[in-house]
């Protein structure tokens, strides 16, 4: 595989560098980069970086033009989301751009189209995802909230767990049970869902790091017009297998990693006696792995150039990227010792408090978007060709 850059990717490469330099800087940045829950709405440096992306047309990078997208392609793409993460810069609305809106795009009535996407362009909306359940979340298809058709409207009633924003949504992209009698895969139906709809309640879950982000939803004859059905009545397990799929492919995961891994070493630099020769192998370790987590990205988008199917590619980047952070974590608080365990906002925490805040949140990455063991089984069964086990 050849790495560098055409002169027309070099070209573009540099332009969101100049860009990132020139713009960003002006923006009052909290101190804390990692500690934005990305993908909220959350504070004014989020939401000036959407109106500098949004000025230069770049803030839905993957979408058509015609829907004010900036219809990159999928290696402009890849450059795109490798120098933003290299810069460390967060994009908020993430649910919106990034997975309900692909699938609108895909998947929607014009009608729709002009409804919702603006709003996500903008920033005024913002959405989340109401896919998993107390009894449905590695096995999303054993989801249990139903909606059942009423004249013009879906009466839905159920519950949801672990929806991140939902708290801050104004409307969410809902997969509910349409089909009693079909087989579990094709009795789903997805739907775009006004938050404020009458039967609607939130409720705050607390993550570790005592951080409000995600929730529990719960839903009782809410009434949802039929116009809200995205793609045709038990279509939604395939509306839900392709917006999961814009939520995997994603390089600044590993670039993110990478910079905070250089974190490490500069603090190492500064302080010679930070780090014994097995710490200090460690880090070159946890350097190396940050590598292997890019390559990882690269293999992905060059097979997706190539119109291959990257189904088990893009799984082990999830995969590999998720243990990564706990690794990753791990390594920071033997680094920093009693330090790495201090919370944000102390004022004697190292690197703004970020290790011990990873420590406690990395473990939940290797569940979301798809547990580690079912995310293995999908490369083994549907990128490798080996057979289920009994």
């Amino acid at each position: 595989m050849d790495f560098r850059d055409v002169p027309e990717d070099a070209a573009f490469r540099q332009e969101v560098r100049d860009f990132i330099q020139r713009e960003l800087p002006s923006i009052p940045r909290p101190p804390d980069l990692e500690a934005l829950n990305l993908g909220l709405d959350e504070g004014p440096w989020i939401k000036e970086i959407h109106r500098q992306l949004a000025r230069k047309g770049w803030i839905a990078p993957a979408w058509p033009k015609e829907y004010g997208g900036a219809s990159m392609t999928a290696l402009q793409q890849f450059i795109f989301n490798e120098e933003l993460g290299r810069a460390r810069v967060p994009l908020g609305n993430f649910l919106g751009l990034g997975v309900a809106g692909p699938a609108i795009i895909a998947f929607g009535t014009e009608e729709q189209k002009r409804q919702h996407l603006s709003g996500m362009l903008s920033g005024e909306v913002i959405w989340c995802q109401g896919f998993t359940e107390p009894g449905a979340g590695s096995d999303l298809a054993s989801l249990q909230t139903r909606a059942v058709k009423d004249g013009d409207d879906y009466v839905v009633d159920g519950q949801k767990i672990w929806i991140t924003g939902a708290h801050l949504a104004d409307r969410m992209f809902l997969l509910a049970r349409t089909g009693t009698e079909a087989p579990r895969h094709k009795g789903i139906s997805a739907f775009l869902v006004d938050m404020r709809s009458p039967g609607i309640s939130v409720q705050p879950i607390f993550n570790l790091a005592d951080e409000h982000s995600f929730n529990q939803i719960f839903l009782e004859n809410v009434l949802v017009p039929r116009r809200d059905l995205l793609g045709a009545e038990n279509q939604g397990w395939q509306v839900a297998l392709a917006a999961l799929h814009f939520e995997r492919s994603n390089i600044s995961q590993a670039m993110r990693l990478r910079a905070l891994v250089e974190d490490f070493l500069a603090l190492v630099r500064d302080q010679p006696g930070s780090a014994d020769a097995g710490l200090r192998h460690e880090l070159a370790d946890r350097y190396l792995e940050t590598e292997m987590a890019r390559l990882l990205g690269y293999r992905t988008i060059t097979l997706q150039m190539r119109g291959e199917d990257n189904i088990k590619e893009a799984n082990q980047c999830k995969l590999y990227g998720s243990e990564l952070g706990q690794r990753i974590a791990r390594t920071g608080v033997r680094l920093l010792g009693l330090y790495g365990q201090l919370a944000l906002g102390s004022k004697w925490a190292h690197l703004a408090g970020r290790i011990g805040r990873l420590y406690l949140l990395s473990p939940g990455a290797t569940l979301a978007s798809g547990a580690s063991e079912i995310v293995r089984n999908v490369i083994a069964g549907r990128g490798l060709g080996l057979p289920r086990g009994d």
